[in-house]
């Protein structure tokens, strides 16, 4: 009677947990994410010897550490894909808190590592960005309180999800991490604007960042002097968008060849914001457009999964990490291009940085338990039965 209702199911209970999760798995999500850190390893190779040659230490030591913590955000990507919506629900909301109280405790223990902005905890053989891990489990916490707000006589999710994203953006505001912020705000805008967002606020909201960003501008040198560097019509060669957009232009079509690059030894952040630079001018527009069709599966194919799913906590999640994941990306390469200003964020799973990194496998693994295939009738079955 079931397999009539709801057509063929794609697991059967009792099924042993490994070939299940592999039967139901989103393989080309996985397999395209695998690519991107191998991509990330072999960038490392070109862009840190210089800066590792700087420090003191051993041509590919950030090679090595990049592989170590990518070695880990892989097992916690597929440990996490292998959990149920529910308990995906109940880590994250433990892991918001955690994330929640250490992001209010950067002022008073956290460093800025000579940045301008104290965005990390130092533990002396690594740094820890609570940022990182908080955008997804956010996310998720988000998610439930918006799905909860469409239940009869639920609780007020909208008003609260609002709240408690104003409060997180105003934070790291504050550090400064507009990038973050704006990451973050950007993530609840999709969720909300899918939970059924009236257009009028969504244009108010609009208007509000509009009228924090002028206030950031008048009264924050750090993010006046990066919209005044983005606004010149002259880029000066010596900055890290001269040297960026020099390398990209150097490239070409097939790029100067492996290790003949010399943007690596004049970015102090080519091994992480500018990775994409490093790519650009060894490697070409090739791998470049290697990389963007990359991202670009990941993207597509989880909202293409999603559009099937009734329940609406995992829809909305799986939304906000869908487009939290493909956003971050696609600032990453358009400051490198110059299309946006500079925010200091990491290109995923290429870029090195070990909360970047691990945060990712956790987020992307969110995703792909999200995205799992389930034994249900497609969101598509309730509207044909009710046009019937």
């Amino acid at each position: 009677m079931t397999e009539m209702v709801y057509g063929s199911l794609p697991i059967q209970a009792g099924d042993p947990v490994l070939p299940k999760w592999w039967r139901t798995i989103d393989k080309w999500t996985m397999s395209c994410i695998l690519i991107l850190f191998a991509v990330g390893l072999l960038l490392g190779f070109a862009a840190s010897p210089p800066l590792a040659e700087k420090n003191g230490f051993a041509p590919f030591h950030y090679v090595q550490r990049q592989a170590f913590f990518g070695g880990l955000a892989m097992v916690a990507m597929l440990l996490t894909s292998m959990m149920t919506p529910q308990m995906v629900r109940r880590i994250a909301t433990l892991g918001f808190l955690a994330a929640f109280v250490a992001l209010l405790g950067l002022p008073f223990l956290g460093t800025d590592f000579g940045k301008g902005a104290v965005r990390w905890y130092s533990l002396g053989f690594a740094s820890v960005q609570p940022s990182e891990f908080l955008k997804p489990v956010f996310v998720i916490v988000s998610a439930w309180l918006l799905a909860a707000a469409q239940e009869i006589n639920g609780p007020p999710g909208r008003m609260w999800s609002f709240g408690l994203t104003i409060i997180i953006v105003t934070i790291l505001a504050l550090q400064p991490d507009f990038g973050q912020a704006s990451l973050v705000l950007f993530g609840w805008g999709v969720m909300y604007f899918v939970a059924g967002a009236p257009m009028t606020l969504l244009v108010g909201m609009a208007g509000m960042v509009v009228a924090a960003g002028t206030f950031a501008y008048n009264n924050s040198e750090h993010f006046a002097r990066r919209i005044d560097g983005f606004l010149t019509a002259e880029v000066d060669p010596r900055t890290q968008l001269g040297y960026a957009t020099n390398a990209i232009q150097e490239g070409g079509f097939f790029g100067t060849g492996v290790g003949e690059g010399s943007v690596k030894w004049s970015l102090p952040d080519a091994h992480t914001d500018f990775i994409i630079a490093v790519a650009a001018e060894e490697y070409g527009l090739v791998l470049v457009l290697f990389i963007i069709a990359l991202y670009s599966v990941i993207v597509l194919r989880s909202f293409f999964r999603l559009m099937k799913e009734r329940d609406p906590f995992i829809r909305l999640a799986g939304t906000g990490l869908t487009a939290m994941f493909g956003v971050q990306a696609m600032i990453n390469m358009g400051v490198a291009v110059r299309l946006l200003p500079a925010k200091g964020m990491t290109l995923p799973f290429v870029s090195y940085g070990g909360s970047s990194l691990i945060a990712g496998g956790v987020a992307v693994g969110m995703l792909l338990a999200f995205t799992r295939s389930r034994p249900q009738g497609e969101i598509g079955d309730i509207l044909r039965g009710r046009v019937r």
